[in-house]
This record gives structure tokens, C-alpha cells and sequence, in this order.
């Protein structure tokens, strides 16, 4: 088959790109280096859009959230992606989580049924000299064709270190310690339509006295060493390790993924607190595939050793005996200064021919990801047919996101940015308790006149 487009890379930009060109009928080849003999430090499997760091989608409430309403305009944009994890949903409180295996196959098999499109396992070390071509290899792209990137581009791409979080296997939680809930039994109504019952995460709960003796462990732990070249790299504060988020104060885990507020623990219950009362912070699981047997620790990437991980997560109440599906680790991800590079269609200014797309742009976050893939392929079609471009509204999620990778952002300070109504243009004249709600509302009436545009 002649292909119209190549698309570089299978994960979710990559694919939701190659779902939009192909559903439109436009030929594509699709080159995935996994499967052909090579992988990267992050991935376990060959699958198509492959979830790495964690099985959630994040907020799917599209009435106050950003990147709940990004959920909303990819579905009313026929994504791919959004389809295969209403498939996979699995319960996660107000939150979107998928079981990571049948997403991944989800997505796979659409891709696979299209007549129109090639999926080659082969690994893409140069940049195409010619033929419309999305780069889709994200953060991990590989080595050679990093340097070809680089070489296009005339800069040098800007770094930052990513990290995962450990698996737990669900029987191995001691439940007489832990107990299940939502905070604020948010997302009940959700979780009872996937057949869950409202309560979520499981929850370990830790006192005052627990808590700090935990956070030096967690300081105290033997991490992984950078390299030399490393060394002046940073982190995306979206997927920092646990262990950095200690280091900056006390009560830092306390206000982020160890918060415990709106968690009574049953466990804690007196004739005065019939439903318990807050522990002093809370370790979260939640649910990672289908069958309900392996939970993923929120929040706690972690650069901690594998050994050093088994023993410092022991010491939260409930894991004292956990055994771990998968452990933890850190890589170091890669993205374009996009504002300086990319044209408003995501084209390489220095070979237009070339299109990117996804977190190698620079956004942030499995959706933002696959979102910006969805864009990159309608731009690609609409190039094909001859129409014009209309970029969604800025007051759109993906109007913003787009917004802010292809020139928006100050250059000088590019950082990898997950959806934010700090992208969106301001609505002063509404009252601050209001906004978020108005926010939403304006985005969906704008993106309801854009969707009739596409081809």
C-alpha cells in the first residue's frame, strides 16, 4: 500500500493520529519500534498506546475541570482513544482509570480494522526527507532518531525526568488495616454504573508519629543515581518522585498525593465518631485492571531503589505485607521547544512536511497527549483535501492546549504543561466561586460551532 502519511510512533498521539487519517479514508503507514526488536526503559508490552506511568485519565468531570472538558470535546470528536477507555473504564471515584491491557488491545484491534492502514513494527532512525509525516515517538523516542530530530531542528531539545509509581497486587493489602473510599464519596454515581459501590480507592491510613518516621525513610532511602550528563535536568512537577516532594517540607505529601482529608476510617470509629476520624495522611490505591487485582499507589513515582522500595512502602500501615506487580522507576523524557520550532499547525518551520504531535510537544498527560494527536491528524486531512484550516477556539480545551504549545508560551521558560484553564482567556466579569463552571460552558457552546467544520 502507498502511503499518504507516515506516522512515527504508536503510543497515544501517534495512534489517535492514524485513527483520524484512516476513518477519513486517507492511507496511512504506521511505524512502531516495539515489536520489531526494540523497546524502551519505560515500556512493558508491544501493545499500541501503551499506558506507562499510570491507568488514569485524570478528572472526568467536564462541568468544572479542565481536563474533564477535554474528555468531553474528544468524544465529540470521535477520538479513538476516549472510545477504548469507556471499554476499559474500570472504577476510580470521579476520576477516568482503565485496566491498561484491555485499553491498549481495545485501541489495537480499531487500528488493525482499518482497510486503510499499514501498522509496521520497524524502528525510524532519520527523519523522512519528503511525504507528509507525523512524529508521534513521544518523550522516549529513541536515540538515533532524537539525534536526526535535533539536527532538523538546530536546538538542542529541552529534558526533564519522568517517574513511575509501583503496582501492588490487591491480595497482599492488609484490609484490616486499610479500608475503601472516595474523598467526599466523590464520583458514587460513576462508580455504580461500572459496578463498583462508591468506595474506590483503598485508603492506608497513618498517624502524626507514623507519618514523619515515613517521610524519613522515604529521605533516607537509597535512590537511583544520575548519570553525569543528568545532572542539570528537572522535573515535571506533574510526575515528580514522592522522594522530592519530602524533601520540600514536613507537610508537603500532606497536601499532595498523601492528603486526608474527607476520608473518615471506619477502623478509627467511637461512640462519638461513628464514622471514624481522619488520620493524620492517607497512602491511596487505585484500581488498575478490570479484574480488580493489581492497585496502583497514587502519586508515589518514586526513584527509590527496587530494594529500597520494597522495604520503605512495607512500612505503611496496611502494605506491611505487599507484594509488588511492578516497582517503580525514573527515565529521563525529551520534548521540542515548540513555541520556537512548530507553526501554528504543528509543522517543523525548517521542513514543513513534518508535523509533531504529542508529549514530545511539550504537553503533559496521557489525554493532553492523545489530544494533541487527534489535531495533528485533522490538520493532516484537511491538508489532503485541499480545505483550510480553522484551529479550534482558544476558549476550547483544545483550543488552549493548542494555543499554548505553538505560541502562547514564553519560549525562554517552556515546560511540559497538562490542560489548565490558566491557558484559557480570562473571564474577569465572572465571579471567582463561578468561574470554573463558566469556563465549560463557553468552551462547549464554542466547540459545538468548530465540530461543524471539520471534514
Amino acid at each position: 500500500m502507498t502511503h499518504q502519511v507516515h506516522i512515527i510512533g504508536g503510543g497515544m498521539a501517534g495512534s489517535e493520529a492514524a485513527w483520524q487519517l484512516a476513518r477519513r479514508g486517507i492511507r496511512v503507514r504506521l511505524s512502531e519500534m516495539r515489536g520489531g526488536g526494540d523497546t524502551t526503559a519505560a515500556h512493558n508490552s508491544d501493545g499500541l498506546a501503551e499506558l506507562v506511568c499510570s491507568n488514569s485519565f485524570r478528572s472526568d468531570d467536564h462541568e468544572k475541570n479542565a481536563v474533564g472538558l477535554l474528555h468531553h470535546e474528544m468524544r465529540n470528536c470521535g477520538s479513538l482513544l476516549m472510545a477504548a477507555a469507556e471499554q476499559a473504564r474500570v472504577p476510580a471515584g470521579s476520576a477516568l482509570a482503565v485496566d491498561r491491557d484491555v485499553f491498549s488491545a481495545a485501541v489495537e484491534a480499531a487500528l488493525a480494522a482499518q482497510p486503510t492502514l499499514e501498522i509496521v513494527r520497524e524502528r525510524i532512525d532519520v527523519l523522512p526527507s519528503d511525504g507528509l509525516t507525523i512524529v508521534a515517538t513521544g518523550p522516549l523516542t529513541a536515540p538515533s532518531l532524537a539525534t536526526s530530530i535535533g539536527a532538523a531542528t538546530g536546538a538542542d531539545s529541552l529534558a526533564f525526568f519522568d517517574a513511575i509509581a509501583p503496582i501492588v497486587y490487591r491480595d497482599s493489602i492488609n484490609m484490616d488495616v486499610a479500608w475503601m473510599a472516595s474523598r467526599w464519596d466523590k464520583g458514587a454515581e460513576a462508580s455504580l454504573a461500572l459496578g463498583g459501590d462508591g468506595r474506590d480507592y483503598i485508603n492506608c491510613p497513618m498517624t502524626k508519629d507514623q507519618y514523619l518516621a515515613f517521610r524519613e525513610e522515604l529521605l533516607a532511602g537509597e535512590k537511583t543515581e544520575f548519570k553525569e550528563w543528568e545532572a542539570n535536568t528537572p522535573y515535571f512537577d506533574g510526575c515528580m518522585p514522592v522522594e522530592v516532594m519530602a524533601s520540600r517540607g514536613v507537610e508537603t505529601l500532606r497536601f499532595g498525593p498523601m492528603k486526608p482529608v474527607g476520608l473518615d476510617n471506619p477502623h478509627w470509629a467511637t461512640p462519638e465518631h461513628p464514622n471514624g476520624r481522619w488520620p493524620y495522611a492517607v497512602v491511596q490505591l487505585r484500581q488498575d485492571n478490570k479484574l480488580g487485582t493489581i492497585w496502583n499507589m497514587v502519586g508515589f513515582q518514586t526513584k527509590l531503589k527496587h530494594a529500597e522500595q520494597v522495604r520503605v512502602f512495607r512500612t505503611i500501615p496496611g502494605l506491611e505485607n505487599a507484594e509488588f506487580a511492578r516497582l517503580g522507576g525514573l527515565h529521563r523524557n525529551t520534548f521540542l521547544n515548540s513555541p520556537t520550532l512548530l507553526d501554528r499547525q504543528l509543522r517543523l518551520n525548517s521542513a514543513p512536511h513534518i508535523r509533531f504531535a504529542g508529549q514530545i510537544t511539550g504537553c503533559e498527560g496521557y489525554v493532553e497527549s492523545a489530544s494533541v494527536g487527534m489535531l495533528a491528524g485533522l490538520m493532516t486531512a484537511a491538508q489532503i483535501a485541499g480545505r483550510d484550516w480553522t484551529p479550534p477556539p482558544p476558549t476550547t480545551a483544545l483550543g488552549a492546549l493548542l494555543s499554548h504549545i505553538t505560541g502562547d508560551a514564553v519560549a525562554e521558560t517552556y515546560q511540559p504543561m497538562n490542560v489548565n484553564f490558566g491557558l484559557f482567556p480570562p473571564l474577569h466579569d465572572v465571579k471567582k466561586k463561578s468561574r470554573k463552571e463558566a469556563y465549560t460552558e463557553r468552551g462547549k457552546a464554542d466547540m459545538a460551532g468548530w465540530i461543524a467544520t471539520l471534514p
